[in-house]
Protein backbone atom coordinates (compact mmCIF):
# COMPACT_ATOMS: atom_id res chain seq x y z
CA UNK A 1 0.00 0.00 0.00
CA UNK A 2 2.58 2.53 -0.22
CA UNK A 3 4.73 5.56 -1.02
CA UNK A 4 5.22 8.22 -2.58
CA UNK A 5 8.76 8.64 -4.01
CA UNK A 6 8.53 4.93 -4.87
CA UNK A 7 5.02 2.99 -5.53
CA UNK A 8 4.88 -0.36 -3.67
CA UNK A 9 4.34 -3.62 -6.11
CA UNK A 10 0.53 -3.78 -5.16
CA UNK A 11 0.00 0.08 -5.92
CA UNK A 12 1.12 0.53 -9.06
CA UNK A 13 -0.79 0.65 -12.22
CA UNK A 14 0.39 -2.04 -15.16
CA UNK A 15 1.26 0.51 -17.75
CA UNK A 16 4.64 -0.47 -18.27
CA UNK A 17 4.33 -4.61 -18.34
CA UNK A 18 1.08 -5.74 -18.53
CA UNK A 19 0.75 -8.72 -15.85
CA UNK A 20 0.10 -12.42 -17.65
CA UNK A 21 -3.19 -13.78 -18.00
CA UNK A 22 -4.02 -15.27 -14.60
CA UNK A 23 -6.23 -18.34 -13.94
CA UNK A 24 -9.50 -17.68 -12.24
CA UNK A 25 -9.68 -18.44 -8.95
CA UNK A 26 -12.97 -18.12 -7.48
CA UNK A 27 -13.48 -14.31 -6.17
CA UNK A 28 -9.89 -13.72 -6.15
CA UNK A 29 -7.16 -13.21 -8.74
CA UNK A 30 -3.55 -12.26 -8.01
CA UNK A 31 -1.41 -11.53 -10.58
CA UNK A 32 2.31 -9.58 -10.24
CA UNK A 33 5.99 -10.12 -9.54
CA UNK A 34 6.36 -13.27 -7.23
CA UNK A 35 8.74 -16.09 -6.38
CA UNK A 36 7.03 -17.97 -9.17
CA UNK A 37 7.98 -15.32 -12.10
CA UNK A 38 11.67 -15.93 -12.01
CA UNK A 39 14.14 -13.30 -12.92
CA UNK A 40 11.27 -10.90 -14.25
CA UNK A 41 9.55 -10.69 -11.17
CA UNK A 42 11.33 -7.07 -10.44
CA UNK A 43 10.26 -4.89 -13.12
CA UNK A 44 6.90 -6.63 -13.79
CA UNK A 45 3.61 -4.72 -12.30
CA UNK A 46 1.02 -6.48 -10.31
CA UNK A 47 -2.14 -6.00 -9.74
CA UNK A 48 -5.05 -7.25 -6.96
CA UNK A 49 -8.14 -8.62 -8.81
CA UNK A 50 -11.39 -10.00 -7.64
CA UNK A 51 -13.74 -12.85 -9.86
CA UNK A 52 -11.56 -11.90 -13.40
CA UNK A 53 -12.42 -14.42 -15.83
CA UNK A 54 -9.33 -15.20 -18.13
CA UNK A 55 -10.02 -13.43 -21.26
CA UNK A 56 -11.26 -10.37 -19.48
CA UNK A 57 -9.40 -6.88 -19.24
CA UNK A 58 -7.67 -5.87 -16.28
CA UNK A 59 -10.38 -3.89 -13.94
CA UNK A 60 -8.80 -0.90 -11.81
CA UNK A 61 -9.43 -0.74 -8.48
CA UNK A 62 -12.88 1.30 -7.79
CA UNK A 63 -11.53 3.42 -5.43
CA UNK A 64 -14.56 3.78 -3.44
CA UNK A 65 -18.22 3.10 -3.96
CA UNK A 66 -19.34 -0.19 -2.57
CA UNK A 67 -15.58 -0.28 -1.56
CA UNK A 68 -16.35 1.73 1.74
CA UNK A 69 -18.92 -0.86 2.64
CA UNK A 70 -16.60 -3.21 2.28
CA UNK A 71 -13.97 -1.32 4.58
CA UNK A 72 -16.86 -0.62 7.14
CA UNK A 73 -17.53 -4.52 7.18
CA UNK A 74 -13.63 -5.27 7.41
CA UNK A 75 -13.45 -3.07 9.96
CA UNK A 76 -16.36 -4.08 12.12
CA UNK A 77 -14.53 -8.17 11.71
CA UNK A 78 -11.22 -6.99 12.73
CA UNK A 79 -12.80 -4.74 15.93
CA UNK A 80 -15.73 -8.00 16.60
CA UNK A 81 -12.81 -10.83 16.40
CA UNK A 82 -9.75 -8.93 18.07
CA UNK A 83 -12.23 -6.85 20.02
CA UNK A 84 -13.14 -9.84 22.34
CA UNK A 85 -9.68 -11.41 21.84
CA UNK A 86 -7.95 -8.26 23.04
CA UNK A 87 -10.49 -7.78 26.37
CA UNK A 88 -9.64 -11.44 27.08
CA UNK A 89 -8.24 -10.49 30.72
CA UNK A 90 -11.51 -9.58 31.55
CA UNK A 91 -13.28 -12.53 30.41
CA UNK A 92 -9.84 -14.37 32.14
CA UNK A 93 -10.51 -13.04 35.78
CA UNK A 94 -14.34 -13.45 35.22
CA UNK A 95 -13.64 -17.51 34.39
CA UNK A 96 -11.33 -17.58 37.37
CA UNK A 97 -13.99 -16.40 39.42
CA UNK A 98 -16.71 -18.83 37.86
CA UNK A 99 -14.85 -22.20 37.40
CA UNK A 100 -13.01 -21.49 41.02
CA UNK A 101 -11.18 -24.46 41.65
CA UNK A 102 -9.46 -26.42 45.08
CA UNK A 103 -6.21 -26.25 43.33
CA UNK A 104 -5.65 -22.83 43.53
CA UNK A 105 -2.04 -22.74 42.34
CA UNK A 106 -2.68 -24.30 39.22
CA UNK A 107 -5.96 -22.47 38.31
CA UNK A 108 -3.73 -19.38 36.63
CA UNK A 109 -2.31 -21.69 34.26
CA UNK A 110 -4.93 -23.82 32.69
CA UNK A 111 -7.34 -20.83 32.83
CA UNK A 112 -4.57 -18.73 30.45
CA UNK A 113 -4.71 -21.73 27.95
CA UNK A 114 -8.42 -20.77 26.97
CA UNK A 115 -7.45 -17.29 26.14
CA UNK A 116 -3.93 -18.10 23.99
CA UNK A 117 -5.52 -20.99 22.69
CA UNK A 118 -8.20 -19.21 21.34
CA UNK A 119 -6.02 -16.05 19.81
CA UNK A 120 -3.17 -19.14 18.80
CA UNK A 121 -5.91 -20.73 16.48
CA UNK A 122 -6.79 -17.79 14.70
CA UNK A 123 -3.93 -17.78 13.56
CA UNK A 124 -2.76 -20.92 12.50
CA UNK A 125 -5.81 -21.10 10.67
CA UNK A 126 -4.78 -18.58 8.04
CA UNK A 127 -2.56 -21.04 6.22
CA UNK A 128 -5.55 -22.92 5.54
CA UNK A 129 -8.02 -20.01 5.14
CA UNK A 130 -5.65 -18.81 2.71
CA UNK A 131 -6.34 -21.81 0.35
CA UNK A 132 -10.11 -21.40 0.87
CA UNK A 133 -10.20 -18.16 0.12
CA UNK A 134 -8.54 -18.69 -3.22
CA UNK A 135 -11.16 -21.61 -4.10
CA UNK A 136 -14.28 -20.22 -2.98
CA UNK A 137 -13.49 -16.69 -2.32
CA UNK A 138 -13.85 -13.74 -0.35
CA UNK A 139 -17.47 -13.63 0.49
CA UNK A 140 -18.30 -17.54 1.11
CA UNK A 141 -15.02 -17.63 2.97
CA UNK A 142 -15.85 -15.23 5.46
CA UNK A 143 -19.92 -16.05 5.86
CA UNK A 144 -19.02 -19.52 6.83
CA UNK A 145 -16.25 -18.43 9.22
CA UNK A 146 -18.52 -15.93 11.13
CA UNK A 147 -20.96 -19.23 11.11
CA UNK A 148 -18.73 -21.47 13.09
CA UNK A 149 -17.66 -18.39 15.40
CA UNK A 150 -20.81 -18.24 16.50
CA UNK A 151 -22.07 -21.60 17.17
CA UNK A 152 -18.69 -22.12 19.37
CA UNK A 153 -19.19 -18.78 21.47
CA UNK A 154 -22.83 -20.01 21.72
CA UNK A 155 -21.84 -23.43 23.15
CA UNK A 156 -19.37 -21.61 25.23
CA UNK A 157 -22.20 -20.59 27.17
CA UNK A 158 -23.00 -23.92 28.22
CA UNK A 159 -20.20 -25.67 30.01
CA UNK A 160 -20.07 -26.37 33.27
CA UNK A 161 -16.04 -26.33 34.11
CA UNK A 162 -13.05 -24.87 32.65
CA UNK A 163 -11.67 -27.55 30.27
CA UNK A 164 -14.59 -28.21 27.94
CA UNK A 165 -13.72 -23.88 26.76
CA UNK A 166 -10.87 -25.46 25.27
CA UNK A 167 -12.93 -27.00 22.39
CA UNK A 168 -15.76 -24.49 22.08
CA UNK A 169 -14.12 -21.55 22.91
CA UNK A 170 -10.07 -22.30 21.78
CA UNK A 171 -10.79 -24.51 18.41
CA UNK A 172 -14.22 -23.94 17.24
CA UNK A 173 -14.70 -19.96 18.30
CA UNK A 174 -11.28 -19.49 17.19
CA UNK A 175 -11.75 -21.46 13.55
CA UNK A 176 -14.73 -19.61 12.60
CA UNK A 177 -13.22 -16.02 13.51
CA UNK A 178 -10.20 -16.91 11.36
CA UNK A 179 -11.93 -17.64 8.32
CA UNK A 180 -13.91 -14.88 8.67
CA UNK A 181 -10.87 -12.79 9.40
CA UNK A 182 -8.44 -13.65 6.61
CA UNK A 183 -10.85 -12.64 3.46
CA UNK A 184 -11.21 -8.88 5.18
CA UNK A 185 -7.42 -8.77 4.72
CA UNK A 186 -7.57 -10.03 1.08
CA UNK A 187 -10.93 -7.84 -0.48
CA UNK A 188 -9.42 -4.30 0.14
CA UNK A 189 -7.15 -4.88 -1.96
CA UNK A 190 -9.43 -5.70 -4.19
CA UNK A 191 -11.26 -2.22 -4.16
CA UNK A 192 -8.59 -0.11 -3.33
CA UNK A 193 -5.22 0.40 -4.55
CA UNK A 194 -3.93 4.67 -4.28
CA UNK A 195 -5.96 4.60 -0.88
CA UNK A 196 -4.79 0.97 0.47
CA UNK A 197 -2.65 2.54 3.10
CA UNK A 198 -5.57 4.94 4.26
CA UNK A 199 -8.07 2.04 4.54
CA UNK A 200 -6.04 -0.42 5.96
CA UNK A 201 -5.30 1.63 8.65
CA UNK A 202 -9.15 2.30 9.47
CA UNK A 203 -9.60 -0.98 8.98
CA UNK A 204 -6.85 -2.28 11.73
CA UNK A 205 -8.14 0.54 13.97
CA UNK A 206 -11.71 -1.16 14.13
CA UNK A 207 -10.03 -3.79 16.68
CA UNK A 208 -8.71 -0.64 18.74
CA UNK A 209 -12.13 0.81 19.06
CA UNK A 210 -13.32 -2.14 20.29
CA UNK A 211 -10.47 -2.60 22.46
CA UNK A 212 -11.63 0.87 23.88
CA UNK A 213 -15.26 0.13 24.61
CA UNK A 214 -15.76 -3.98 25.00
CA UNK A 215 -14.08 -4.22 28.70
CA UNK A 216 -16.39 -1.84 29.89
CA UNK A 217 -19.42 -3.81 28.09
CA UNK A 218 -17.92 -7.20 29.49
CA UNK A 219 -17.23 -5.72 33.11
CA UNK A 220 -20.99 -3.95 32.91
CA UNK A 221 -22.05 -7.52 31.73
CA UNK A 222 -20.74 -9.74 34.02
CA UNK A 223 -21.03 -7.96 37.09
CA UNK A 224 -25.11 -8.05 36.35
CA UNK A 225 -26.08 -11.01 34.19
CA UNK A 226 -23.01 -13.12 34.50
CA UNK A 227 -20.19 -14.95 32.48
CA UNK A 228 -22.34 -16.84 30.47
CA UNK A 229 -25.03 -14.87 29.90
CA UNK A 230 -21.87 -12.45 28.69
CA UNK A 231 -20.64 -14.99 25.97
CA UNK A 232 -24.52 -15.20 24.74
CA UNK A 233 -24.83 -11.14 24.52
CA UNK A 234 -21.60 -11.55 22.11
CA UNK A 235 -22.67 -14.23 20.05
CA UNK A 236 -24.56 -11.02 18.50
CA UNK A 237 -21.14 -9.73 17.63
CA UNK A 238 -20.65 -12.74 15.33
CA UNK A 239 -24.04 -12.56 13.81
CA UNK A 240 -23.45 -9.09 12.82
CA UNK A 241 -20.28 -10.25 11.23
CA UNK A 242 -22.30 -12.79 9.85
CA UNK A 243 -24.20 -10.34 7.75
CA UNK A 244 -21.34 -8.31 6.91
CA UNK A 245 -19.40 -11.01 4.88
CA UNK A 246 -22.04 -11.05 2.50
CA UNK A 247 -20.60 -7.70 1.19
CA UNK A 248 -17.87 -8.88 -0.02
CA UNK A 249 -19.04 -9.29 -3.47
CA UNK A 250 -16.58 -9.86 -6.65
CA UNK A 251 -16.32 -6.79 -8.78
CA UNK A 252 -17.64 -7.41 -12.19
CA UNK A 253 -15.25 -7.24 -14.74
CA UNK A 254 -16.99 -8.61 -17.91
CA UNK A 255 -20.17 -8.90 -19.80
CA UNK A 256 -20.43 -12.46 -18.98
CA UNK A 257 -20.66 -11.26 -15.05
CA UNK A 258 -22.34 -8.55 -16.01
CA UNK A 259 -25.47 -10.91 -17.10
CA UNK A 260 -25.43 -12.24 -13.39
CA UNK A 261 -24.99 -9.63 -12.01
CA UNK A 262 -28.62 -9.54 -10.78
CA UNK A 263 -28.04 -12.81 -8.18
CA UNK A 264 -24.94 -11.26 -6.91
CA UNK A 265 -26.78 -11.84 -3.58
CA UNK A 266 -27.20 -14.70 -3.57
CA UNK A 267 -24.67 -17.24 -1.29
CA UNK A 268 -24.95 -19.96 -3.76
CA UNK A 269 -24.27 -19.03 -7.30
CA UNK A 270 -23.71 -21.60 -10.18
CA UNK A 271 -20.50 -20.28 -11.22
CA UNK A 272 -17.95 -22.68 -10.90
CA UNK A 273 -14.91 -22.40 -9.40
CA UNK A 274 -11.48 -23.43 -10.41
CA UNK A 275 -9.43 -24.60 -8.20
CA UNK A 276 -5.46 -22.60 -7.53
CA UNK A 277 -2.53 -25.02 -9.69
CA UNK A 278 -0.95 -25.29 -6.19
CA UNK A 279 -2.81 -25.26 -2.59
CA UNK A 280 0.33 -24.24 -0.77
CA UNK A 281 2.72 -22.22 -2.95
CA UNK A 282 6.29 -22.70 -0.94
CA UNK A 283 8.04 -21.01 -3.57
CA UNK A 284 7.25 -18.01 -1.70
CA UNK A 285 10.11 -18.98 0.80
CA UNK A 286 12.98 -18.97 -1.99
CA UNK A 287 12.41 -15.17 -1.22
CA UNK A 288 15.34 -14.95 1.12
CA UNK A 289 13.89 -11.51 2.86
CA UNK A 290 10.44 -12.91 3.40
CA UNK A 291 11.91 -16.07 4.85
CA UNK A 292 13.72 -13.93 7.26
CA UNK A 293 10.54 -12.10 8.14
CA UNK A 294 8.61 -15.28 8.59
CA UNK A 295 11.15 -16.45 11.58
CA UNK A 296 11.51 -12.81 13.17
CA UNK A 297 7.82 -11.96 13.84
CA UNK A 298 7.10 -15.15 15.31
CA UNK A 299 10.45 -14.70 17.78
CA UNK A 300 9.57 -11.51 18.73
CA UNK A 301 5.72 -12.60 19.31
CA UNK A 302 6.78 -14.97 22.29
CA UNK A 303 6.33 -12.24 24.54
CA UNK A 304 3.40 -10.00 22.92
CA UNK A 305 0.19 -11.29 23.85
CA UNK A 306 1.44 -11.82 27.34
CA UNK A 307 0.27 -7.93 28.77
CA UNK A 308 -3.19 -8.76 26.85
CA UNK A 309 -4.11 -12.09 29.21
CA UNK A 310 -2.09 -10.98 32.22
CA UNK A 311 -2.26 -7.62 32.64
CA UNK A 312 -6.35 -7.50 34.45
CA UNK A 313 -4.93 -9.76 36.98
CA UNK A 314 -1.63 -8.34 37.65
CA UNK A 315 -3.44 -5.13 38.21
CA UNK A 316 -5.89 -6.90 40.50
CA UNK A 317 -2.71 -8.36 42.77
CA UNK A 318 -0.78 -4.97 42.55
CA UNK A 319 -3.54 -2.03 42.78
CA UNK A 320 -6.44 -3.82 44.65
CA UNK A 321 -8.06 -0.43 45.38
CA UNK A 322 -8.29 0.74 42.44
CA UNK A 323 -11.60 1.15 41.00
CA UNK A 324 -11.62 1.33 37.02
CA UNK A 325 -8.98 -1.65 36.44
CA UNK A 326 -10.09 -2.13 32.77
CA UNK A 327 -8.69 1.45 32.30
CA UNK A 328 -5.40 -0.05 31.22
CA UNK A 329 -6.89 -2.12 28.60
CA UNK A 330 -8.45 0.71 27.03
CA UNK A 331 -5.49 3.27 27.16
CA UNK A 332 -3.65 0.21 24.87
CA UNK A 333 -6.92 -0.05 22.61
CA UNK A 334 -7.09 4.04 22.10
CA UNK A 335 -3.59 4.56 21.49
CA UNK A 336 -3.24 1.42 19.50
CA UNK A 337 -5.88 2.91 17.15
CA UNK A 338 -3.88 6.55 17.20
CA UNK A 339 -0.78 4.14 15.76
CA UNK A 340 -2.54 2.36 13.11
CA UNK A 341 -3.77 5.40 11.85
CA UNK A 342 0.08 7.49 12.17
CA UNK A 343 2.18 4.68 11.20
CA UNK A 344 -0.08 3.15 8.30
CA UNK A 345 -0.10 6.93 6.70
CA UNK A 346 3.75 7.35 7.53
CA UNK A 347 4.13 3.89 5.94
CA UNK A 348 2.94 5.41 2.86
CA UNK A 349 5.93 7.41 2.27
CA UNK A 350 8.78 4.78 3.52
CA UNK A 351 10.17 3.75 -0.02
CA UNK A 352 10.29 -0.64 -0.33
CA UNK A 353 10.93 -2.40 2.36
CA UNK A 354 12.46 0.21 4.63
CA UNK A 355 8.82 -0.13 6.21
CA UNK A 356 10.42 -2.93 8.30
CA UNK A 357 12.45 -0.54 10.09
CA UNK A 358 9.43 0.81 11.48
CA UNK A 359 8.35 -2.98 12.78
CA UNK A 360 12.03 -2.84 14.46
CA UNK A 361 10.78 0.13 16.42
CA UNK A 362 7.67 -1.38 17.34
CA UNK A 363 8.73 -4.15 18.38
CA UNK A 364 11.75 -1.92 20.42
CA UNK A 365 9.07 -0.08 22.50
CA UNK A 366 6.76 -3.04 23.15
CA UNK A 367 9.94 -5.43 25.03
CA UNK A 368 10.84 -2.26 26.61
CA UNK A 369 7.24 -1.16 27.90
CA UNK A 370 6.63 -5.01 28.76
CA UNK A 371 9.66 -4.95 31.25
CA UNK A 372 8.55 -1.70 32.63
CA UNK A 373 5.35 -2.70 33.48
CA UNK A 374 6.90 -4.46 36.91
CA UNK A 375 8.66 -1.35 38.10
CA UNK A 376 5.32 0.85 38.13
CA UNK A 377 5.10 1.40 41.59
CA UNK A 378 1.75 3.60 40.95
CA UNK A 379 -1.04 3.22 38.67
CA UNK A 380 -0.53 6.41 36.54
CA UNK A 381 2.91 5.05 35.46
CA UNK A 382 1.40 1.68 34.28
CA UNK A 383 -1.14 3.80 32.03
CA UNK A 384 1.61 5.65 30.57
CA UNK A 385 3.67 2.55 29.80
CA UNK A 386 0.11 0.86 28.59
CA UNK A 387 -0.53 4.23 26.10
CA UNK A 388 3.23 3.95 24.58
CA UNK A 389 2.68 0.05 24.56
CA UNK A 390 -0.31 0.90 22.37
CA UNK A 391 0.99 3.40 20.09
CA UNK A 392 3.86 1.02 19.19
CA UNK A 393 1.35 -1.67 19.13
CA UNK A 394 -0.59 -0.31 16.36
CA UNK A 395 2.39 0.56 14.25
CA UNK A 396 3.50 -3.32 14.40
CA UNK A 397 -0.04 -4.44 13.30
CA UNK A 398 -0.94 -1.47 10.54
CA UNK A 399 1.84 -2.48 7.89
CA UNK A 400 2.11 -5.97 7.86
CA UNK A 401 0.63 -6.56 4.59
CA UNK A 402 2.50 -3.48 3.11
CA UNK A 403 5.66 -5.08 3.87
CA UNK A 404 4.19 -8.30 2.60
CA UNK A 405 3.50 -6.84 -0.60
CA UNK A 406 6.61 -5.09 -0.87
CA UNK A 407 8.56 -8.59 -0.25
CA UNK A 408 6.48 -11.29 -2.41
CA UNK A 409 4.64 -9.01 -4.65
CA UNK A 410 0.28 -9.17 -4.70
CA UNK A 411 0.49 -12.44 -6.89
CA UNK A 412 1.56 -14.45 -3.05
CA UNK A 413 0.60 -12.01 -0.50
CA UNK A 414 -2.71 -14.36 0.16
CA UNK A 415 -0.69 -17.08 1.12
CA UNK A 416 2.27 -15.48 2.29
CA UNK A 417 0.05 -13.13 5.38
CA UNK A 418 -1.08 -16.68 5.81
CA UNK A 419 1.76 -18.46 6.45
CA UNK A 420 3.14 -15.81 8.42
CA UNK A 421 0.14 -15.62 10.44
CA UNK A 422 0.14 -19.68 10.92
CA UNK A 423 3.72 -19.37 12.47
CA UNK A 424 2.49 -16.71 14.72
CA UNK A 425 0.32 -18.87 16.41
CA UNK A 426 2.74 -21.25 17.95
CA UNK A 427 4.12 -18.21 20.53
CA UNK A 428 1.10 -16.75 20.89
CA UNK A 429 -0.21 -19.45 21.89
CA UNK A 430 2.47 -20.70 24.36
CA UNK A 431 3.63 -17.11 25.67
CA UNK A 432 0.38 -16.42 28.49
CA UNK A 433 0.39 -20.25 30.02
CA UNK A 434 4.04 -19.98 30.33
CA UNK A 435 3.80 -16.55 32.22
CA UNK A 436 0.94 -18.06 34.14
CA UNK A 437 3.17 -20.37 35.12
CA UNK A 438 5.74 -18.42 36.14
CA UNK A 439 2.75 -16.74 38.51
CA UNK A 440 1.65 -19.57 40.06
CA UNK A 441 5.31 -20.93 40.94
CA UNK A 442 6.82 -18.00 41.90
CA UNK A 443 3.68 -15.54 43.38
CA UNK A 444 4.16 -12.88 41.33
CA UNK A 445 4.30 -11.20 37.98
CA UNK A 446 7.25 -9.64 38.01
CA UNK A 447 9.94 -12.30 36.35
CA UNK A 448 6.95 -13.05 33.97
CA UNK A 449 6.85 -9.41 32.32
CA UNK A 450 10.54 -9.28 32.64
CA UNK A 451 10.96 -12.31 30.20
CA UNK A 452 8.16 -11.23 27.76
CA UNK A 453 9.90 -8.01 27.16
CA UNK A 454 12.92 -10.09 25.28
CA UNK A 455 11.65 -11.99 22.08
CA UNK A 456 10.68 -8.21 20.53
CA UNK A 457 13.90 -6.83 21.36
CA UNK A 458 15.58 -10.44 19.52
CA UNK A 459 12.86 -10.63 16.74
CA UNK A 460 13.57 -6.60 15.83
CA UNK A 461 17.17 -7.16 15.57
CA UNK A 462 16.77 -10.65 13.11
CA UNK A 463 14.24 -8.08 11.34
CA UNK A 464 16.82 -5.11 11.06
CA UNK A 465 18.76 -7.57 7.98
CA UNK A 466 15.58 -7.68 5.45
CA UNK A 467 16.92 -4.60 3.93
CA UNK A 468 19.89 -5.75 3.38
CA UNK A 469 19.03 -9.50 2.11
CA UNK A 470 16.13 -8.00 -0.24
CA UNK A 471 18.43 -5.60 -1.79
CA UNK A 472 21.28 -7.48 -2.62
CA UNK A 473 18.81 -10.11 -4.02
CA UNK A 474 17.09 -7.09 -6.72
CA UNK A 475 21.02 -6.27 -7.74
CA UNK A 476 21.90 -9.74 -8.26
CA UNK A 477 18.05 -9.95 -10.25
CA UNK A 478 19.06 -6.53 -12.44
CA UNK A 479 22.55 -7.87 -13.50
CA UNK A 480 21.00 -11.00 -14.52
CA UNK A 481 18.32 -9.25 -16.35
CA UNK A 482 21.24 -6.96 -17.96
CA UNK A 483 23.35 -10.02 -18.68
CA UNK A 484 20.54 -11.93 -20.84
CA UNK A 485 19.42 -8.95 -22.80
CA UNK A 486 23.19 -8.56 -23.58
CA UNK A 487 23.45 -12.21 -24.74
CA UNK A 488 20.20 -11.51 -26.70
CA UNK A 489 21.61 -8.47 -28.02
CA UNK A 490 24.97 -10.38 -29.25
CA UNK A 491 22.63 -13.48 -30.16
CA UNK A 492 20.95 -11.40 -33.05
CA UNK A 493 23.92 -9.46 -34.26
CA UNK A 494 25.96 -12.66 -34.99
CA UNK A 495 22.87 -14.45 -36.45
CA UNK A 496 22.52 -11.07 -38.88
CA UNK A 497 26.46 -10.84 -39.52
CA UNK A 498 26.46 -14.74 -40.55
CA UNK A 499 23.47 -14.20 -42.89
CA UNK A 500 25.22 -11.28 -44.46
CA UNK A 501 27.37 -13.07 -47.14
CA UNK A 502 24.57 -14.64 -48.42
CA UNK A 503 22.81 -11.48 -49.01
CA UNK A 504 25.59 -9.73 -50.30
CA UNK A 505 26.38 -12.70 -52.60
CA UNK A 506 22.31 -12.45 -54.11
CA UNK A 507 23.13 -8.98 -54.44
CA UNK A 508 25.92 -9.58 -56.40
CA UNK A 509 24.53 -12.15 -58.88
CA UNK A 510 21.49 -10.16 -59.50
CA UNK A 511 24.09 -7.43 -60.79
CA UNK A 512 25.10 -9.58 -63.25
Amino acid sequence: MVPSQEEPAAARTTGDAPPPDPEPSGDTSLSGPGPSDGSEAATEKVEVELGRPADAEPREPPEGGWGWLVMLAAMWCNGSVFGIQNACGVLFVSMLKTFDSDDVDKMVFKTAWVGSLSMGMIFFCCPIVSVFTDIFGCRKTAVVGAAVGFIGLMSSSFVSSIEPLYLTYGVIFACGCSFAYQPSLVILGHYFKKRLGLVNGIVTAGSSVFTILLPLLLRFLIDRVGFFSTLRVLCIFMFVLFLAGFTYRPLVSSAKDKESEGSRFFFFSRRKFSPPKKFFNFAIFKVTAYTVWAVGIPVALFGYFVPYVHLMKYVEDTFPDEKNKEVVLMCIGITSGVGRLLFGRIADYVPGVKKVYLQVLSFFFIGLMSMMIPWCSVFGALIAVCLIMGLFDGCFISIMAPIAFELVGAQDVSQAIGFLLGFMSTPMTVGPPIAGLLRDKLGSYKVAFYLAGIPPLIGGAILCFIPWIHSKKQREINKTTTGEKMEKMLENQNSFLSSSPGIFKKESDSII
